[in-house]
Order: structure tokens, then sequence, then C-alpha cells
């Protein structure tokens, strides 16, 4: 199993409060994420407020690229993969998203990880695209195509419903042979975009169960389409952690954090197929056994990584204090040594 950090690109007023995280903050918990053993750092992708953030928050959250943000951390990281959890893809022309993710994975000698979606929220393209209306799931299927056309054709054109370009010679090219694209998102487009059309699948507070069920979608589609998923095809699942040394301590500092707070918030939209009241079988909460036991059951559902992780904390120094325990917990023991 490879663990990925969740990195505050974008999490100010919605995972963590605002104020959480400034620039450097934000690079050190990459740099550190490096240091204690984790495999990735994932960031998010927001453009402005949300509606319901701002009437919670006074101080408007600090929202970063995450392009930008990605490269910096590639100068000063050696072996950790940049991935995004997820970049929204109505946001971008993909003919710019391909040059920005291309030129990421030259950059950090081929460590990049696209994560893609819709978007959780639809406010953030309207405010951007005033008036405009696109069905982001066929949207997000084009970009797929025209990303991959982009990544690996000398000269590439698309025309579809919402995607459309023509004679795009785009290099340098990514310096892997295939870049990562995972689809992110628990719903069945989701799945049905990694099925036909991606390099894996990125969801998010799933129970191990429906992990294993969303897999098997996956490849019954995928198989009903004639196609064969690629080799190293990714499962990549996001989820809350919450390690102390009894259950309840662990429920009790989960509940009292913003990320809970997100979560129930959640529970309306993206997250709307599952329940609050089971979070706990849907995320990391226990203590170092439970969460191992956990681990284990996401392995033997297809889980290759648990990216994004998104600790229970309200401060920068309580998330690097419970990264040092999650990797001396957890990772150095998964790992079978010391990170």
């Amino acid at each position: 199993m490879r663990f990925g950090l969740g990195v505050p690109t974008g999490t100010e007023g919605l995972m963590y409060p605002v104020p959480y995280a400034d620039a450097a903050e934000a690079v050190e918990l990459a740099v550190q994420a490096e240091r204690l053993g984790f495999d990735s750092v994932w960031g998010n992708d927001h453009v402005t407020t949300q509606g319901y953030v701002r009437e919670e928050f006074d101080t408007p959250p600090r929202y970063y690229d995450p392009f930008a943000y990605l490269s910096y951390v590639a100068a000063l990281t050696s072996r950790i993969r940049l991935a995004t959890a997820i970049m929204v893809l109505p946001f971008r022309n993909p003919v710019v998203a391909a040059k920005q993710v291309a030129t990421l994975d030259r950059l950090s000698g081929g460590r990049a990880v696209l994560g893609v979606g819709i978007g959780a929220y639809r406010e953030e393209f309207e405010a951007m695209n005033p008036g405009r209306r696109i069905n982001r799931g066929e949207h997000a299927a084009e970009a797929i195509q025209a990303l991959n056309a982009l990544f690996t054709e000398r000269r590439a054109s698309f025309k579809g419903r919402w995607v459309e370009f023509e004679d795009v010679e785009s290099y340098p090219k990514p310096a892997q042979p295939a870049l990562p694209i995972l689809s992110g998102g628990n719903a069945p487009g989701s799945r049905t975009r990694a099925a036909l059309h991606a390099g894996g699948w990125l969801p998010a507070c799933l129970t191990p169960g429906e992990v294993a069920a969303g897999i098997a979608d996956i490849r019954a589609q995928a198989a009903a389409a004639g196609r064969e998923l690629p080799g190293g095809f990714e499962v990549a699942l996001q989820v809350a952690v919450c390690v102390a040394p009894t259950h309840e301590e662990a429920w009790r500092r989960f509940r009292a954090s913003q990320l809970h707070n997100h979560m129930v918030s959640l529970s309306g939209t993206t997250l709307k197929d599952q329940g609050v009241s089971d979070l706990a079988s849907r995320n990391l909460i226990g203590t170092p056994d439970s969460v191992a036991e956990q681990i284990a059951a996401y392995r033997q559902a297809g889980v290759d990584t648990l990216a994004g992780l998104l600790f229970a904390a309200d401060t920068v120094p309580e998330t690097l204090d419970a990264m040092h325990e999650f990797s001396e917990t957890v990772i150095a023991k998964q790992a079978g040594g010391q990170p």
C-alpha cells in the first residue's frame, strides 16, 4: 500500500479552518511528507470562495494554483509523486492543461499524476463562465480523451460537443510514456470514465466493499466496450485520518475538527451516497491496530494508494504531529521498517 498526503492548495475553509497554511507552510508539508515516507502529495483545485465558506469565515481562504505549487515542490523533493486530487476539468482548456501537466512531468523527472473530475461546486464554474451551461459529465469524458491525444499524438485534433481543437502540436510530451490520468469521483459517471478512457480511479470515503464493487463495475464496463484496462491501472482512494491510542479519543478528535464538518457538509452533494453516521468505516479513524486492519481490508479490495490523506487537525503544527505519528505507527509497520 502506498500513502499520499493531501496538501493545502485549496483546503482552507473546506477541510481546514481559515487561516490554515500560508505558502511556505503548504510547501513544508510536502517536503516533510517525503521525509516521512509518504509516496505522493495530492493538491486540489479551486478558483473562488464557495458561498457557504463565505458565510462561515470572515477572511477569504487562500487557494493556490496546484500546478505552480507542485512545480515548486518538485524542485525541493526527489521521490514523491506530484498529483492533483482533483484538477477540475471545466476550469481549463485541455490544450492548456496538457501543457501544464507535461511541463510538471518534465520538471519533476516523470513524477506527475493527473487526478481529474467535474468539480464539487458548480458555482465556481458559473462564476468563471456567467450564463454558460455545460454537461460536466459529458465534458469530462471528452476532456480526458483530448488530454490522452495531446499527450501521445504529434499533431492532435479533437471535435466533440464540448471540447474542440485542431492540429495542435503540443511539445514537450510528458516524461512518462503513459502519464497517469485518474478519473476522480464516486458517481457512476466517474467509474464509466475510468473504464473507457482513464488510467485509474480516484474515489473518496468508500468502504472496502464499496471499493471492490466499484472496481468490478469498472472492469465490466471496460470489457463490454472492448477495452483492456492499461497495465498499472491505479485505484487511489482519498480518506480522512485520525489515529489515537483509543477509538474514543480518535473519534473525539475527528468530530472536533473542521474536516469532520466538511464531510458532513458534502453529505448532500459529493458524498451523497455515503452516510455520515458511519464515517469511521469509510476512513482511517481509530487506533494504530484498527487502522492497520482497515488498510489491509482496502488492500484486499483492490486499493493501490491511500491518496490525498486528510488529517483531522486544524493547524499546520497539529498536522505535522499527526503525520509523524502516522509515519511511525502505520507507514513504517506497513513497510516493515523505518521510513
